[in-house]
């Protein structure tokens, strides 16, 4: 049996099911990191909507051996380093676990190609809030869409993590922004956040109103983080020669992997679709993601960089994190049904006492 000082506390999945009904909170060994990888002690964990499914069975890439914890994000300080890692000791970061779950732990071990810095500037829980939503939204806007100063663009779930990010990012670059959110309380914090145009979806065809406004040319970029409840209302009012980012699946992710996308409507639209995908890759697995799988990862340069800037814009106070809740590590299952209802503006943090 493992002694006091090598166990932790971890919300575990058993079987699947609503969040309040499977997560169990569970007392299990500290894991140890191997080659290239870090161990953290977990200070703050922000929720994703993928989380969702590794609680409930639906959709996933990768579906891990149960029981385990789930949790795709969190941000504390390194306590332990595998081999190769040595200097990476006792800094304060932000990291991905390993296979995307295991954050929902007071200990994580995550890989270093997917850890960042975070300096102490950036104070908690704001600091926990910047990875996923800022790089995912950096890496749409501007490394697929290449986003120009005075052009439009368009920002579904804009009150969300992602949307939010996006916001800001675009805002700050010089475009137009059209937001849609689902209450007319998001429809304010879109506004806050600089959007010029907030559309409340559930009231107006948000696809007439860009149209209207753009001189029915429509606008040169789509950030789409829904997908499938939005993806032909957002085509019609996609520009010609427009960027269309294909962000994430939310309305509906059974579609990730079923072909649904009609060639000819791309075609008639003339527009870019262009794939993102938020992960990173050393430049000697990059060749073997590519000829194994046929698969495009980002470069860890690339990441370093996107977080420099991202740290750089906060600390100017140009951009900020979006954090709608803050509570504490025994509300962890509440927390996730709250998402998983749309209760949720922004980051929901989880924080974990030392």
């Amino acid at each position: 049996m493992p002694s006091e000082d090598n166990v932790m506390r971890a919300w575990q999945v058993h079987e699947y099911g609503r969040p309040a009904d499977v997560l169990k909170l569970d007392t299990v060994p500290i894991p140890s990191p191997e080659a290239g990888e870090l161990r953290v002690k977990v200070q703050a964990i922000p929720l994703n909507l993928n989380d969702l499914e590794r609680i409930t069975g639906g959709n996933m890439m990768v579906r891990p051996e149960l029981p385990y914890s789930p949790g795709m994000e969190v941000m504390g300080i390194v306590d332990a380093c595998g081999p190769g890692t040595e200097q990476w000791q006792g800094r304060r970061v932000v990291t991905m676990p390993k296979g995307a779950h295991g954050g929902f732990a007071e200990y994580a071990v995550c890989p270093v190609v997917s850890t960042f810095d975070m300096p102490d500037t950036v104070a908690l829980p704001g600091a926990a809030a910047l990875y996923f939503p800022f790089h995912l939204a950096w890496l749409g806007l501007f490394d697929r869409a290449d986003l120009q100063a005075d052009e439009t663009v368009l920002i579904h779930a804009a009150a969300g993590g992602s949307g939010s990010a996006a916001i800001q990012l675009a805002v700050n670059a010089g475009a137009r922004v059209f937001a849609t959110a689902g209450t007319d309380e998001k429809v304010r914090l879109c506004r806050d956040l600089g959007a010029d145009v907030a559309i409340n979806y559930n009231a107006t065809d948000f696809s007439e109103v860009v149209l209207a406004e753009t001189a029915n040319q429509g606008v040169d970029v789509v950030f789409d983080n829904v997908g499938e409840a939005v993806m032909e209302q957002s085509m019609k009012c996609t520009k010609y020669n427009g960027r269309y980012l294909m962000m994430g699946f939310a309305s509906n992710k059974e579609v990730a992997d079923e072909k649904f996308i009609v060639p000819r409507r791309i075609a008639l639209g003339n527009f870019k679709l262009c794939g993102v995908l938020l992960a990173y890759q050393p430049p000697d697995a990059l060749e073997f993601v590519k000829t194994a799988m046929g698969w495009n990862f980002a470069p860890e340069a690339l990441g370093q960089r996107i977080m420099a800037d991202i740290v750089e814009l906060v600390l100017a106070q140009k951009i900020k994190p979006v954090v709608g809740q803050v509570v504490s590590f025994d509300d962890v299952p509440a927390a996730i049904e709250a998402m998983a209802n749309r209760q949720t503006v922004g980051r929901t943090i989880i924080t974990v006492e030392s």
